[in-house]
């Protein structure tokens, strides 16, 4: 007799349910044959075309606000169900996400008569087993022209939240995303108008994503605590995300929408994100046993640090009290803007409307005064002498949260902001792990409330992992000793920003003149041209050199060899093997006319003549960084681009088709600045310790068809970067 073949609804599906129903505490039905319609059939539909179980809805929204008239929970069914046939389905799912989160406003007449307006809770997130866990199997849904049936619908108190795709144990999970959950977006896409996450998998490998996720962002959940070493399991993803306290806890607080890159993005927190922002949620809870110090929440380049911010104060302010207030406090203007952005696309704050970003000591100090949700702020700006007696606010409900921790925990600043916040609590967020004599850091958060180190991220392919390449011991251009001085001295300045090229001249003299000779930059850049000419197929590259006006120089320099690899390459299209071959070359040659190169350094008094010295022009460089780069005719046709000129040069970079390709910095973007398709980093500046790792990690974010970041070495920093990895 032949055995009867393993199929999805056999092996994967039939245990998912078992586990929801047996372990977790989920109801389980199959729909399949079993589903009548009506109100007494086995969900309540009318029709194969609903989607959410209104019959459950409405029992559990009456449950949980009793004592309503009728006409209030008929009210809050409709919204919830009511969709608007001109939105996208991404538009109505956060609109449907805003309104289950935070609660249906009805209006309605009460017992004497009066208009009543009042927001009717949709789960009960404090006690979970209050609400509805129904896993549904086989589910036929409807759309305008065609009938889909998915393999597993979660709902929760009658709504559709968790979208399973499910294969068969020897199909790899990427199928379940192109074939099956693609399609169902075309074809029923109101199924997806209350959806929270989506799950693929196949019974071994599990991954989780949103609505609007890539594959490649899709992520796996491999951890219930931090301290354990990880295992890709699809038990792990369900006892840690269909928990029924870990899924509304998800829902409520792990779930944004980000349109800070023009097009929104419905963000959903990784593993990584949900363990660590939890912790330091304990921490707050427990400030006054920690006498303060909430710790330092160590989650490395390229893991979301930003958004774990944003998903932290949103949760202390939803779930400890909507009295907290937050000041976000960085070292360097495009960090603090970065930040901002995020914060801002993430809808938690608004300049224009709402000042929240201080412009100055007394600003500050203003801003801290008026009890704002959050301020944002360098720590340059706590400049003013502030004796004991004279705190700026003396509230315990006030969080410090400090960007890049180590770097700003010392000196007088830091001392004023101590005597201005004296009730503060303290947290440091940071993308590169504490020394072991960094008693300062130590001193002022604790020790490490959330570790996310480099390795894990690669393993977990939050990162990309990344190859080095030691080209400047191969052309000779190494400065291999002089590297640790040099890096020390450039640390000791950079802090200031004041003349670093003239301090770094008078200090160093003869280390100095040896990175920048002409002779030695003439042969990095016409290597840059040859190396990045290559591997053109690959993404964007970043040059850090080691002071603004070698910046400059080797944009010149670059762009001269740059024009003229292009020449070459054009003499030598007859040479072309065929077809194949010519039309490679002509591609090649195209993108090579059409990149664009910037240089982008901070602005600093008397520039223009400090420049002119050297016999350069800071102007047109000055101008793309204040006014922006040319938009692209093919892009302007994109809906996030309508009725766009210009873009800003960080916005421009970060968007992939732009072909403003090679940004030449020093110190500006290599802290904050995440650009997935940044793909190799060209190193020309002698760096340490945590400089190094942030630099590096500039070219480990995760972007589709790439494997791995590339570091080009032309200073040869090899001996530092094996000491900064073997703290990270």
């Amino acid at each position: 007799m032949t055995p009867t073949p393993y199929t999805e609804d056999t092996l994967v599906q039939q245990t998912t349910a078992e586990y929801l129903e047996q372990e977790l505490g989920w109801d389980s039905v199959v729909a399949y044959n079993n589903e009548g319609f009506g109100p007494d059939s086995l969900l309540g539909r009318d029709s194969d075309r609903e989607v959410v179980l209104t019959r459950t809805l409405r029992a559990k929204i009456e449950e949980l606000n009793p004592g309503l008239p009728v006409t209030a929970y008929d009210d809050a069914v409709r919204q919830i169900v009511a969709v608007s046939a001109s939105q996208t389905m991404a538009a109505t799912n956060r609109e449907k996400y805003e309104l289950i989160k935070d609660g249906v406003q009805v209006t309605f007449r009460n017992a004497k008569g009066e208009r009543v307006r009042q927001r009717l809770r949709v789960f009960d997130v404090d006690v979970p087993e209050n609400n509805h866990f129904l896993c549904v199997r086989e589910l036929w849904v409807r759309g305008d022209l065609y009938r889909r049936r998915a393999d597993i619908v979660g709902f929760v108190n009658g709504l559709p939240l968790l979208f399973m795709e499910l294969k068969n144990v020897s199909k790899d999970i990427r199928a379940a995303y192109e074939q099956n959950f693609l399609d169902y977006k075309d074809t029923v896409p109101h199924l997806f108008h209350h959806n929270a996450m989506v799950v693929l998998a196949n019974g071994v490998d599990a991954k989780l994503g949103s609505l609007t996720s890539r594959f490649e962002h899709f992520h796996e959940w491999k951890r219930l605590s931090e301290d354990q070493p990880g295992v890709v399991a699809m038990e792990t993803l369900l006892k840690g995300v269909c928990a029924k306290a870990n899924f509304l806890d998800l829902v409520e607080n792990f779930i944004v929408f980000d349109d800070s890159a023009g097009e929104s993005k419905k963000i959903l927190a990784r593993n990584h994100q949900f363990l660590g922002v939890n912790r330091a949620i304990e921490a707050v809870r427990d400030r006054k046993r920690r006498d303060g110090k909430l710790g330092v929440f160590w989650h490395t380049q390229g893991s979301g640090k930003s958004y774990s911010m944003v998903l932290f104060t949103r949760k202390v302010h939803r779930k400890l009290g909507g009295n907290f207030t937050f000041l976000i406090l960085t070292d360097r203007d495009d960090l603090d803007t970065q930040i901002y952005k995020t914060f801002a696309g993430c809808g938690l704050v608004d300049n224009d409307r709402d000042p929240c970003r201080a412009a100055s000591g007394e600003h500050l100090a203003q801003l801290l005064a008026q009890h704002k949700s959050h301020v944002f702020s360098l720590i340059q700006k706590f400049n003013q002498t502030v004796s004991e007696g004279e705190a700026y606010s003396r509230r315990d409900d006030l969080i410090v949260i400090t960007d890049e921790a180590h770097r700003t925990q010392y000196g007088t600043l830091a001392l004023n902001m101590r005597n201005a916040l004296p009730n503060a609590s303290y947290i440091g967020f940071t993308g590169t792990p504490l020394f072991k004599d960094d008693e300062i850091t130590r001193r002022v958060f604790g020790d490490y409330v959330s570790t996310y180190d480099f390795q894990r991220a690669v393993e977990d392919k939050a990162t990309v992992p990344l190859y080095y390449d030691a080209r400047g011991d191969k052309l000779g251009v190494a400065v291999g000793d002089l590297n640790e001085r040099i890096a020390e001295k450039l640390e000791e300045l950079e802090t200031g920003n004041i003349d670093v090229e003239q301090r770094l001249e008078q200090e160093l003299k003869r280390d100095y003149h040896i990175i920048t000779a002409g002779k030695r930059l003439d042969q990095v850049a016409r290597d840059f041209v040859r190396h990045y000419s290559m591997a053109w197929e690959t993404g964007k590259a970043m040059l850090v050199c080691i002071d603004k006006i070698t910046c400059v120089r080797m944009h010149k320099l670059i762009e001269f060899y740059w024009n003229e690899r292009i020449g070459k390459l054009e003499t030598r299209l007859p040479q072309a093997t065929d077809e194949q071959d010519e039309q490679y070359r002509r591609r090649q040659i195209e993108w090579m006319r059409q990149t664009q190169m910037a240089v982008v350094v901070s602005e600093e008094q008397g520039e223009v003549d400090k420049f002119r010295k050297w016999e350069l022009d800071i102007t047109p460089h000055r101008r793309l960084i204040k006014e922006g780069i040319d938009l692209p005719e093919a892009m302007r046709k994109q809906p996030q681009f309508q009725n766009m000129q210009r873009l800003s040069l960080d916005d421009a970079f970060k968007a992939e088709e732009h072909p403003f390709r090679v940004a030449i910095v020093c110190a500006m973007w290599l802290t904050g600045f995440d650009v997935p398709s940044l793909s190799t980093l060209y190193l020309d500046k002698p760096l340490k310790a945590h400089t190094l790792m942030q630099a590096i990690a500039r070219a480990n974010r995760v972007n589709e068809g790439k494997n791995n970041g590339m570091i080009v070495d032309y200073c040869g920093i090899l001996k530092n970067l094996r000491k900064a990895l073997a703290t990270f």
